[in-house]
Formats: structure tokens, sequence, C-alpha cells
């Protein structure tokens, strides 16, 4: 029977000569997503800034894109839209507007008459303001998911390997975040509560892609007792790298359609996806492991002789 194999069986790549390399693009990298944090900072969506939320039924079809630049045209900030339901039913996001909760009645008021002009029979089911006490709780909350979800993942792997491995793993997520976060502050994208889920997405498949490739790694310590650590982290990851090349192309196939036609709604979702799977497959090579490796050289393979060419460690006194 004939079997997809995206690379030969007998791969032999010596991943861990570029450890040093892999850790110090890695580091600048998270460092500069940090300083984007601050400057020029992420552009916070309504769920995070405060705004107003409209539910409109429309007679027929929405037209997005008419609704979009007939709102547009009001010049009261940035306009999101959203289907929800039938494709009869609008979600529409406006910013806060300057000014008390009088400002964003009338601004709501605004909307329902243009709506009314430009869309005859559309009918306004719902008005909300988000409030910046309301907004603000959001988007502490979401702060809040992110950090009980590390921590949940910490205890699993602390639990389920070596404490080695549960360092190299958390320190990984934590670079991968920060990328994550400078890559919105990089395209100006939305950061909102869809944001929040879609790192949650990534943190997952990412911890997951290192529980793969570290219980390789725990089952050829058992089998090969003495080969040194650096060797053996090297066949761990060849051994693995038809699953985790497999696994990524199979879920980079199910959300490239969603970053391509998924709308306004879902289409900085499914872009920020994509990168998130990069990022968390080549995190697993070039940093999780190398971590390991420094971590591990003198624990994990106790008076197993480093390969030949590599830095013998000094003798204790």
């Amino acid at each position: 029977m004939f079997r997809l194999r995206l690379v030969p069986d007998n791969t032999n790549i010596q991943f861990m000569r570029g450890r040093y390399a892999g850790l110090i693009v890695s580091a600048l990298l998270s460092l500069a997503s940090v300083a984007l944090f601050f400057y020029p900072g992420l552009n916070y969506g309504i769920d995070f800034r405060g705004g107003i939320v409209i539910e409109a039924r429309t007679p027929q079809a929405a037209d997005f894109a008419q609704l979009r630049h007939t709102l547009n045209q009001l010049n009261m900030g940035q306009v999101a839209l959203q289907e929800f339901g039938s494709p009869q039913d609008v979600l529409i996001r406006l910013e806060r507007q300057p000014g008390d909760d009088a400002a964003q009645q009338v601004a709501a008021d605004k909307v329902r008459a243009t709506l009314a002009k430009e869309v005859p029979g559309t009918t306004v089911r719902r008005v909300e303001a988000v409030g910046a006490s309301v907004s603000g709780e959001l988007f502490y909350n979401g702060m809040l998911s992110l950090g009980l979800a590390m921590v949940a993942m910490l205890v699993y792997i602390w639990f389920r390997f070596e404490w080695q491995f549960g360092f190299g793993a958390i320190v990984t997520l934590l670079l991968d975040v920060t990328k994550i976060v400078g890559f919105y502050a990089i395209t100006g994208m939305q950061f909102n509560l869809t944001a929040i889920a879609a790192i949650l997405t990534i943190m997952g498949y990412s911890i997951n892609d290192k529980v793969v490739v570290y219980d390789r790694m725990r089952e050829n310590l058992r089998i090969y007792k003495k080969m040194p650590l650096r060797e053996l982290i090297d066949r761990s990851i060849n051994e693995t790298l038809n699953r985790t090349l497999g696994t990524s192309m199979c879920t980079l196939l199910s959300i490239i359609p969603l970053a391509i036609f998924g709308g306004e709604a879902l289409q900085d979702f499914g872009i920020v996806l994509i990168f998130g799977i990069f990022l968390a497959t080549s995190s697993s090579i070039f940093i999780a492991a190398p971590i390991l490796l420094f971590l591990g050289e003198n624990r994990l393979r106790r008076g197993v002789p480093a390969p030949e060419g590599a830095q013998q460690p000094a003798p204790t006194p």
C-alpha cells in the first residue's frame, strides 16, 4: 500500500547544530514583540476598547460591501460587520464615540436612520453600548484565561515529564505567545476576544506538538542508554518529523480556506492560526529541543560522553 512520506524514513538532519542561532533569533524576535506591544501598541477591538453593538435584520440577504461603505460615510471610526444566524442578520460594531452615554445614543440613532434610508425595510432589533468598565473587564478576563491555560499546561507537562521537559515547554510557549502579540502589533489586526481564542488555540497546538516530540525523546532515553543527549534529541526529532509535518499540513489545509473565504469575522482568525502553526512547529525543533539539551546535558545523561567536537564540562574540584 502506498504511503505518502514527506521526508524519508532514514532522515538524519542534525538540528542541534543550529541550537544557538535558533535561541538567539527567537529571543530577539520576542524582545522586539514586547517592544511593539508598548509602541505602536495593539489595535484593540471594540471588545477591549468599548463601543456600540447594533443587531439589525435586512429584508433580503445583507450586502456587506454596501453596508460597510454606507456606514463608513458616517465618519464614526472603525466599523465591523458580522453575519450571524441567517444571511439577513447583521451585527454592527462601532467604536466608542467621544463623549458621554448621550453621544453613544446619538451615534446609534444615526446608524438606525442611515439603515432605514439606504436599506428600506431594515429593522434594528438590539442596541448595546460597551462601556469602558465592561471592556476593561473583558480584557482582564481574556488575559486571565491565557494565564490559567498556561498554568494548566505547566502542571500537565511537569507531572508527565521530568522538570527539564516542563521548563523547556513553558519557556517556549511564552516565547510563542509574545511573537503572536508582536504579529498583531505589526499587522494592525484587531486584538479582541477572537484574538484571545486564536492565541489559546495556538497554545494548545504548540504544547501538543511538543508533547509528541518529548514522548519520543523519553522513549529513546530508555532505549539508547549510552547515546549522547545531543545525538538522541536529533534522532527523536527526525523520527517524529513525518508526523509533525503531516499534522501541520493537514491543519493548514483546513485553515487556509477559512483565511481566504471566512469573511471579516473569521479572516483574521484564520491568518493568525496559519502564522501560529508555522511558529509552533518551528519552536518545537529550534527552541524547546535546545533548551532541553542545555538543561539535561549533565542530568538526563550523567556519565555519558558528549559527542565528538562538543565542549566538555570542566571537572568539579
